[in-house]
């Protein structure tokens, strides 16, 4: 069925309607006939990539402002890190031992969706990669909580599927993963980093470089887990060589559990000396 057009201009869901009707020939059943935005073909050719690139930015846009997001906190985090009710079946023992932040991004998500529903429920909603592991953690403690939260999954060979605890409102999918990690900032009031592999290191070191560089107004940035971060990555060996400036690394602070992060999110403008703004913050 047809949307009523908002202007006197025939819509386009009339035409694709009308097409659909037209008498079965050689000529209607040819690919270019085809109207060139239904046509699947044409807009996966090399040379539509700009359109395509274009349009998972507007759609997940356009959506989320129509439902009224305003600012959002993103979670990032391990796909591969189980419920600690699961942990047994964990791939290696240390994915075991990181289990407990499974509950951890579960109950900080719960915490903030609260006080999110405080505020009209559109202000600091979560939004998660959509996925397992912290992911679902994420998602699953904005339905503890009786709230929404966003997903935003990417067509991968493996761990494609988004939860079950996204809003399937507010559940989008991705081929490109620039675009996608533009979706993560462009709302961000904080950034909130649990344990995790590639996927997560790239989503935080891109939304740190990103703020280092000026591209980002700055925004409460927590790491869940010293241990193991100072374990992967020697945070003041990059100043002391120089590569980064000390000051850089005030642009994060660690934090181990829901309410420890809870408090840093409330005091990070005092603690800090830097104001907090919120609302979009990631340039265009």
């Amino acid at each position: 069925m047809s949307k009523k057009p908002k202007h006197p201009l025939r819509d386009a869901h009339t035409d694709i309607d009308a097409v659909s009707e037209v008498p079965v020939t050689p000529q209607t059943q040819a690919p270019t006939y085809r109207l060139a935005f239904t046509d699947d073909e044409f807009m996966c050719r090399d040379e539509l990539r700009p359109v395509r690139l274009q349009l998972e930015l507007l759609k997940p846009e356009l959506i989320l402002n129509e439902e009224g997001v305003i600012s959002t906190i993103v979670l990032f985090g391990g796909a591969r890190i189980p419920e600690p009710a699961h942990k047994s079946a964990a791939r290696t023992p240390k994915l075991a031992e990181l289990s407990h932040f499974y509950d951890e991004a579960r109950e900080f998500s719960r915490l903030m969706t609260l006080k999110s529903q405080e505020g009209g429920g559109r202000e600091g909603v979560i939004v998660t990669g959509g996925g397992p592991g912290v992911m679902e953690a994420g998602n699953r403690g904005a339905v503890d909580a009786g709230g929404v939260s966003i997903g935003l999954n990417i067509v991968l060979p493996f761990e494609q599927a988004p939860n079950a605890y996204v809003t399937p409102e507010l559940c989008f999918n991705f081929h490109y993963f620039g675009i996608r990690k533009m979706h993560f900032l462009m709302r961000a009031k904080a950034i909130c980093v649990f344990p995790g592999g590639f996927g997560t290191l790239d989503e935080t070191f891109e939304a740190l470089t990103l703020i280092q560089t000026g591209r980002m107004q700055r925004v409460p940035f927590l790491l869940f887990g010293r241990a193991f971060w100072e374990s992967i990555i020697n945070w003041n060996a990059l100043a002391d060589a120089g590569t980064i400036s000390a000051e850089d690394l005030d642009l994060f602070r660690f934090v181990e559990t829901a309410q420890e992060a809870v408090e840093a999110l409330e005091n990070w403008g005092d603690r800090s000396a830097r104001e907090t703004v919120p609302g979009r913050q990631a340039v265009s």
